[in-house]
């Protein structure tokens, strides 16, 4: 990223933003990955299809809200939107200390799930159409190392006090929402004065653009959310780690992660977005293939590896092929409508991972998510990649 690049994205409110999207990620990652799985089943006593019903509840609440969230933020103030949105995830994790029912753990996990939207919709509104893939890539940088850090902390936390653990995720998410009411009054992006039905118009124009991206688009969120019920245990009665290797486990593929985003964000800006894709997600699959076998420890750390530079190659360049497609003046409302759609698969995903792993085992689920991963990789070998570079696509019919 260019010294001019870098100085218009961190805008005075930016920081803010990012310090935000941080913390809300930290809880969200400490939660799903680790708290609710692992709470749920040590102290609780649930069954894997119940820890997968409520992260499916989370999710069918984050991602049923997208398309409002989207609409408010192109018309309210955003203090509004996202510090509304964080008193209801505050809720969520707060009464997580009295889920000890499945009823009040599944709403638990659903209030929480409201307010997580906002924050990164506005974080994707700021993005500079010149360096698309370049910021979308330090973008899931600060997104990463907030939703890696939180079950590594979490991990570790478990292993000591459970109750700590509690504190410690509610204190952050109160955290969140006290920065929230420090953001500037206003409107996300500025934007035009559209009819709402027009607007909506446009959008339909879009996603009938872009019908072909949508089954990559389910499919890969789906592959992720069948696995986020069973990691922990999978790591443990699997591959046989404790939490301090799960944890890091996590570290290597996350902080791989995490070093490779930008420069696979320029990589993609210069070379295009079709092998990053292809190679990412086959690649995806093929560890994920390796990993039911059961391999020694010290081999699924390298594993771990080759999954964070994978993931790396895939986030900025899927992010900058999918922002070609959003409206120009309807920002907020577009991401929260390709939000939605991509959140088809996180919905349904958990839940259907819990319940093969409960009826079949751990590892049935993570190779039928390696098999998700390699038709995705094959999908795009045939995507049309030549219909658009990634530059923004014309305007829509309706549009100004």
């Amino acid at each position: 990223m260019s010294k001019s690049s870098m100085k218009s994205f961190f805008q005075s409110d930016m920081l803010l933003y990012l310090s935000i999207l941080f913390l809300v990620e930290f809880v969200r990652g400490a939660a799903l990955i680790s708290f609710l799985p692992i709470y749920g089943d040590k102290a609780l006593g649930l069954n894997l299809d119940v820890i997968g019903a409520a992260i499916t509840a989370h999710y069918i609440t984050d991602t049923g809200l997208k398309l409002a969230i989207g609409y408010l933020l192109d018309r309210l103030s955003i203090r509004v939107v996202v510090s509304v949105g964080l008193v209801f995830s505050f809720i969520g994790i707060a009464a997580l200390q009295f889920a000890d029912v499945p009823w009040v753990f599944i709403m638990s996990a659903a209030i929480y799930g409201i307010g997580i939207s906002p924050i990164w919709i506005v974080c994707l509104t700021r993005v500079k159409e010149d360096q698309r893939a370049t910021q979308m890539g330090f973008l899931y940088t600060v997104w990463l190392v907030g939703l890696g850090s939180g079950p590594v902390v979490t991990n570790l936390l478990l292993d000591y006090d459970l109750d700590l653990t509690y504190w410690v995720m509610t204190l952050v998410a109160l955290l969140a929402l006290l920065l929230s009411l420090f953001i500037v009054g206003g409107r996300s992006v500025h934007i035009d004065v559209v009819p709402f039905k027009q607007q909506l118009a446009i959008l339909g124009s879009r996603l009938r653009d872009m019908k072909l991206l949508m089954p990559g688009m389910v499919l890969q969120t789906l592959g992720a959310g069948m696995l986020l019920p069973i990691l922990p245990s999978f790591a443990v009665n699997s591959l046989g780690m404790t939490a301090s290797h799960y944890s890091l486990l996590l570290i290597i593929g996350g902080g791989c992660t995490i070093i490779g985003l930008i420069p696979m964000g320029k990589l993609s800006d210069s070379l295009g977005k079709k092998w990053f894709l292809i190679i990412g997600f086959l690649a995806f699959g093929i560890v994920l293939f390796a990993l039911t076998q059961q391999p020694p420890i010290v081999l699924a750390f390298f594993w771990a590896f080759v999954l964070g530079i994978s993931y790396a190659a895939v986030l900025p360049a899927w992010n900058a092929l999918l922002a070609a497609y959003v409206p120009p003046g309807q920002q907020g409302l577009g991401w929260g409508v390709f939000s939605t759609v991509e959140g088809v698969g996180g919905m349904v995903g958990p839940i259907i991972g819990g319940l093969l792993a409960t009826r079949y085992s751990e590892s049935s689920v993570v190779g039928l998510a390696g098999i998700l991963f390699i038709i995705i990789s094959l999908f795009y070998v045939f995507f049309p990649f030549r219909l658009f570079k990634g530059e923004a696509l014309p305007p829509a019919k309706g549009s100004k």
